[in-house]
């Protein structure tokens, strides 16, 4: 495909390392870049990397990256002459494409057609079933209330998913096994998507018991050819959100995968689409050859790398020239095999709940792709997705590609943040995982994770750091006062050599060798430190701090459960689902506060009478007392 002349100028409506990974194709191609920001993103890499930048908006997405009125503006004040709406976002939005439209704005992605089709999960169901695509047996809740819902279910037949029909990112969803679980699924389903897409709407379909989530990557022209480009392997994933993909999928028969493609392209061509697109299919990994159509996610997807690694296409540049009117060449023959890791900032110890702050040193490996929202000194807040990097290997053979993946992801150092990159090492190295025996629900299997214990290089580089901060004091301290001090500065007895980890536990540095661990400073004076094994969060304690900590265990072990229960993490109350004063038992769900698209419940620690300390919209800090439950001996 040859152009004399794509865009001389494109406006990404989006953030992070999308944007980021947008830039390098503009950049590439000679084209202006034009990024937008909200005051959180202020200082981020994807505003000084490209050409020009315009702030749209306060740090709430919904107020920012989220208005639609605010990314038109941007881009009629800049002359854009296209929108790249990146993943995630507007995206999908029928709103911003049809702004574009009335702006005379080139928009980059699909028709108004197909985003109203696709974009809705029931609509698009119907409609690719009335195509010959498969689907899944289940049915369209919206405009039935709860009872029909119910009856509906019944004859189903249960497990079942519930799951929004706005959005994607698996946000919402819920597994119901039994009729009595439905409404409380409906519930919490209703809820996450009213705040994540604006819209309520439900879908309920048949649960498979071990599935396979397996995507086709398609593209269209807007002269009505459609081509595949091969199927990527999604399947490990928690709580429906992607943590590892691959392309090709592993191991599945050819006769499935030539089904996947046909349906993928059929699916396509039913709403003549234009540009990137994915085509979503459960596959059972008892029975390989059902495949059913979830949906079509109508852009470039998180998860482009691996197939852009086996294809040797630069998927954004054949995005530009799709819009720019181009044909679409012959798909290429796929080459080796690709393995993409998704780096959070999250605690998988902690149920894997988002971890915010600055990043104080990060350090990627080299000789595989990393695309990464962050760098040194960068700010995670709460307002965002909370996926932070990701670390792209390929290799002529899917078992090396996974070897080279856990290689680089031991030597990715991420320091201010907890981050799951231990936990994707795991993965790496998984017998399943390396023998393609996937599901689904093969994560779930790993949990709870085990909270990693500091290693002797570990503490041993912390005392190091230490030392050598003492001795910079000490020297700045003999420069100024000539020697004065020395015999002070160096008594034994102010050395630091224990560390007390954000678990509770002490620990005590001893003579090993710290060579090789990476080394940090927060500004609350705590030690960040990285090796192999991962990365820790130490505070050092002198002899004093130490018979604090161990007086207070004592004091802990003999009292009675804590009578408050604290947010789990930053961020905001949006439900509340006891009354104030009422009686309840041990694990009753008090609130549910979000954080990164995340929503989590807050539960009663014992059996007693609430107290609520905060409403729905309240901002919280981490440990912050959500609610207090008292017994009858404290009453």
């Amino acid at each position: 495909m040859n152009s004399p002349h794509l865009f001389d100028s494109v406006l990404i409506a989006n953030r992070g390392e999308i944007a980021r990974r947008i830039i390098r194709t503009l950049r590439r191609l000679g084209i202006r870049s034009i990024a937008i920001y909200s005051e959180a993103d202020a200082h981020s890499p994807h505003v000084r990397e490209a050409d020009d930048a315009v702030r749209i908006g306060p740090a709430p997405a919904s107020e920012s990256y989220l208005d639609i009125d605010a990314v038109i503006a941007a881009a009629r004040a800049t002359g854009a002459a296209a929108v790249h709406p990146g993943y995630g976002f507007l995206s999908e939005s029928v709103g911003l494409a049809e702004a574009c439209i009335e702006s005379g704005i080139v928009f980059i992605g699909p028709s108004v057609d197909a985003l109203q089709i696709m974009g809705d999960k029931a609509r698009a169901r119907d409609h690719v079933s009335r195509h010959g695509v498969p689907v899944v047996p289940g049915f369209d809740a919206a405009r039935l209330s709860d009872a029909e819902i119910e009856e509906e279910a019944d004859a189903v037949g249960y497990p079942l998913l519930v799951k929004p029909s706005a959005g994607g990112g698996g946000k919402g969803m819920e597994v119901v096994s039994s009729r009595s679980d439905l409404a409380s699924a409906l519930s919490a389903a209703r809820r996450v998507a009213a705040a994540a897409f604006g819209d309520d709407s439900l879908i309920l379909e048949r649960l498979i018991r071990r599935p396979r989530h397996i995507e086709v990557q398609v593209f269209g022209d807007r002269h009505g050819r459609v081509i595949a480009l091969g199927e990527r392997e999604c399947t490990l994933q928690r709580r429906h959100q992607k943590v590892v993909e691959e392309a090709p999928s592993a191991g599945i028969p050819s006769a499935t995968r030539e089904r996947l493609l046909d349906a993928a392209v059929l699916a396509a061509e039913s709403v003549a689409y234009v540009g990137a697109g994915t085509v979503e299919f459960l596959v059972d990994a008892d029975a390989p050859d059902a495949v059913f159509f979830i949906e079509m996610n109508t852009r470039l997807q998180v998860e482009h790398p691996v197939t852009e690694a086996v294809t040797g296409l630069d998927l954004v540049e054949l995005q530009l020239r799709v819009a720019a009117g181009e044909r679409l060449g012959e798909p290429p023959a796929l080459r080796g095999h690709a393995v993409e890791a998704r780096v959070y900032a999250e605690s998988p110890e902690r149920g894997f709940l988002p971890s915010t702050g600055r990043i104080l040193l990060f350090d990627p490996p080299s000789g595989v792709r990393v695309d990464a929202a962050i760098e040194t000194g960068s700010e995670v807040t709460g307002f965002y997705d909370p996926m932070i990097a990701k670390v792209v290997a390929s290799a002529d053979d899917r078992a090396t590609a996974l070897r080279s993946l856990d290689e680089a992801l031991a030597r990715t150092v991420v320091l201010g943040v907890e981050t799951n990159i231990a936990f994707l090492r795991t993965l790496c190295r998984d017998e399943r995982v390396v023998a393609g025996d996937l599901d689904t629900g093969l994560i779930e299997t790993l949990l709870p994770v085990p909270a990693a214990r500091p290693g002797p290089r570990v503490l041993a580089a912390a005392r190091r750091h230490l030392d050598e901060s003492a001795q910079r004091r000490r020297s700045a301290e003999i420069a100024r006062r000539a020697g004065a001090v020395w015999a002070r500065l160096t008594d034994d007895s102010a050395r630091t050599v224990s560390f007390l980890t954000d678990d509770g536990e002490v620990h005590d540095a001893g003579d090993a060798d710290g060579g090789g661990a990476r080394v940090a400073e927060d500004v609350d004076g705590a030690l960040w430190v990285a090796d192999e094994s991962g990365a820790f969060r130490l505070r050092p304690l002198d002899r004093r701090g130490r018979m604090r900590v161990r007086l207070a265990e004592k004091v802990q072990a003999a009292a009675a459960t804590d009578p408050e229960a604290r947010a789990p993490m930053p961020g905001s109350v949006v439900a509340v689902h006891v009354d104030d004063g009422a009686s309840v038992p041990a694990g009753t769900a008090l609130v549910s506060i979000e954080a990164m698209k995340m929503e989590h419940q807050v539960l009663a620690p014992h059996d007693g009478t609430v107290q609520l300390l905060v409403a729905v919209g309240d901002q919280v800090r981490r440990d912050q007392p959500v609610a207090r439950v008292t017994t009858q001996e404290e009453r």
